[in-house]
């Protein structure tokens, strides 16, 4: 029987290969435009990202449960799953991550390298922004992982 820390390493690598995919290639051009938008069609922009998002690392988790043999229970999988799909949505809408940014007195960084008003800045993924986004995701990522495996 493989331990709660192989399966631990396993499940977190497995998830964070899967979030690369999920949220670069499967991601669609319109949902990473729209998510942010503070209308119903910002949040459903939002929810479809999540749903495809939560269907890819739930495909490469049940893989990596099947292929491995991990010691996963059906009730950890779903909760580390719910965790993964409810943070993920939470950060993605923007506003709240930039109001985490702002609570924490991390706006200076969230806003580095962000388009300027009134100028013709050249978006890049290389901002504050996406490098505060993506260590949100990671973090959560841990938390899911480590539910995955001790439920």
């Amino acid at each position: 029987m493989m331990s709660h820390a192989a399966t631990f390493a396993a499940v977190l690598v497995t998830l964070l290969v899967a979030h690369q995919v999920a949220d670069h290639w499967v991601q669609t051009s319109h949902q990473a435009a729209q998510k942010a938008e503070r209308t119903i069609s910002g949040s459903l922009a939002c929810v479809r990202h999540v749903v495809s998002y939560t269907i890819v690392t739930a495909l490469l988790l049940s893989v990596a449960i099947v292929a491995l043999r991990l010691q996963v229970t059906a009730a950890g999988f779903v909760v580390g799953q719910l965790v993964s799909a409810v943070t993920h949505y939470w950060a993605d809408r923007r506003f709240t991550l930039e109001g985490l940014a702002r609570l924490t007195r991390q706006i200076g960084f969230y806003r580095l390298g962000a388009p300027r008003d009134g100028r013709d800045d050249n978006p890049t993924l290389g901002t504050g922004a996406y490098a505060l986004d993506q260590s949100w995701h990671w973090a959560w990522l841990w938390v899911a992982a480590l539910v995955t495996t001790l439920i």
